[in-house]
């Protein structure tokens, strides 16, 4: 290959030009080019033309080679327009898709840099693009991400709306999804019935609308689209339900919180029997809570959930540990403290240690100090217990089987209620005639004395046209969902520089 197909096979984003020479620089590469003689029209009139009237030089970027910036100095034409009334007498001509008006960096490169810009935004696209010799202001990368075109947004059929916090808890603002496919369609700056209703007249043609439950988002689609199908998203359903059964196990904590053997000794139980004694006794004298709280030197809803309780089991906390080298060797530790109780711990290691233990010593002295090998396995908390009863049973191992067996025999208000969960999970399957088997369901719970579940049943009956469709139609705000999280990301590497019209932009962009 000789010299100068080289330099075109290099260089074949530059052949509207002619490459009259390459220079090396150092740390870049200087190119030196000129236009082609051929006729130009003019962009008045669009009559062509080759008459030049002068020369211009401009000096632009390239994409890089070999790691190293490409700078392009270029020679171009100012023409004449032959046409006499025309009033652009003399012109400079344009490279269409190699070099635009009043740009210093080609057509290519400056692509390339926004879509760095569309991934990274600001300054963590300054940086990378520094790195790929394409050196650029963070101020520089934002311009070029403001002027990519926005998609050509067509409205679907079947929408997505959910919220994200702009500044949690203080502003939010509301995203539009295409429900099937996920895409984009539009982000309204708040979160107000109002804007979303002007929104949803602006763009006809929306049959169905997934929400979750925000009684403001049904409102204004109700008042927009009166004949639209409101489709209640059926993960938050499941989500309500779960907060609901955890209030239900907590509330009767003392019924089931007794199934597994308390450790002995257990510096928490102790405080915490301790602690519901005193309680207990200043209330029986007839002691307000409030006073208690100053008596005892607690916080005021700390004497509340104490004073709830029947008993002291029901506030026990196991601790969450981790496998270790030593649960091998519990019963053997068990056995040798329960024989000998002041046996050394340097004697209880070289035992284990000749059974096959290849732990330290710390490890076997923190397994002592916490408990672990007392008692026959830590007690139940309400979230373990909670998890158990919301999990898919064919899910479980054996031992949680045999522990949520136990846990929902405790009392027939448990029972009740691992029943219910189980008939609600299986409606959470879109199906024909799940809504006459919601109804069913609906009053089962509510023949349990279950108060949570009772207030989630009257959730369930104000929107029971959308909760029928979310569990009958196919219909789901997961991806609407996923485009939030999406949306986090991108407002993590934008924070304290982006504007709202910037982000919905990043959002908007495919």
């Amino acid at each position: 290959m000789d010299v100068n197909s080289l330099v075109l096979t290099v260089f074949s984003g530059l052949s509207a030009l002619v490459i009259e020479d390459v220079t090396d620089g150092g740390d870049m590469v200087v190119v030196t080019a000129r236009t082609r003689e051929d006729a130009v029209p003019c962009p008045v009139c669009e009559t062509p033309t080759a008459k030049v009237h002068g020369y211009h030089g401009r000096t632009v970027t390239d994409v890089p080679v070999d790691a190293r910036q490409v700078i392009v100095h270029l020679r171009v034409r100012r023409l004449v327009c032959p046409v006499l009334g025309c009033w652009r007498q003399t012109f400079r001509e344009q490279i269409p898709g190699l070099l635009e008006r009043h740009q210093r960096r080609t057509v290519r490169v400056a692509g390339q840099i926004s879509q760095v810009a569309r991934e990274l935004c600001g300054r963590a696209a300054a940086r990378l693009a520094g790195l790929l010799a394409v050196p650029v202001s963070r101020s520089t990368a934002l311009r070029y991400l403001r002027c990519l075109p926005l998609p050509k947004q067509v409205v679907p059929r079947v929408i997505g709306v959910d919220d994200f916090a702009l500044r949690r808890r203080h502003r939010y603002a509301t995203i539009v999804t295409d429900a099937e496919t996920g895409r984009r369609v539009a982000v309204l700056p708040d979160r107000e019935a109002a804007t979303l209703e002007s929104w949803l007249r602006q763009h006809a043609g929306i049959e169905v609308v997934c929400r979750d439950g925000s009684a403001t988002y049904a409102e204004a689609v109700r008042r927009a689209l009166p004949d639209a199908v409101q489709v209640s998203d059926r993960w938050h359903l499941w989500r309500n339900l779960c907060d609901k059964v955890q209030l239900e196990v907590r509330a009767h904590a003392g019924c089931w919180a007794t199934i597994n053997p308390p450790r002995p000794g257990g510096v928490r139980e102790q405080t915490t029997r301790e602690r519901w004694n005193k309680i207990h006794d200043l209330l029986g004298q007839g002691v307000g809570l409030l006073a208690c709280s100053r008596r005892l030197g607690l916080a005021l809803n700390t004497i509340k959930r104490y004073a709830r309780m029947p008993e002291p089991q029901a506030l026990r906390i196991a601790p969450a540990y981790r496998p270790t080298l030593v649960d091998p060797f519990r019963e053997h530790l068990r056995r040798r403290r329960t024989e000998q109780p002041a046996v050394p711990v340097t004697h209880l290691l070289e035992e284990i240690r000749g059974l096959g233990y290849t732990g330290s010593a710390n490890l076997l002295v923190r397994y002592l100090n916490q408990g672990r090998a007392e008692g026959d396995r830590p007690v139940t908390t309400v979230r373990h217990a909670s998890r158990l009863m919301l999990t898919n049973p064919d899910n479980l191992r054996p031992k949680e089987t045999a522990l949520l067996e136990k846990i929902t025999a405790a009392c027939p208000e448990m029972t009740a209620l691992a029943d219910l969960v189980r008939g609600f999970a299986a409606l959470l399957k879109p199906a024909e005639g799940n809504d006459v088997k919601l109804t069913a369901w609906i009053t089962a719970a509510r023949a349990v004395d279950l108060p949570h579940l009772r207030s989630f049943t009257n959730g369930l009956e104000i929107d029971r046209a959308a909760i029928d469709a979310g569990l009958t139609l196919p219909y789901h705000n997961g991806r609407t969902e996923g485009v939030n999280t999406r949306t986090k990301r991108i407002m993590r590497q934008m924070h304290g520089r982006a504007g709202f019209d910037l982000l919905r932009r990043r959002i908007l962009l495919p």
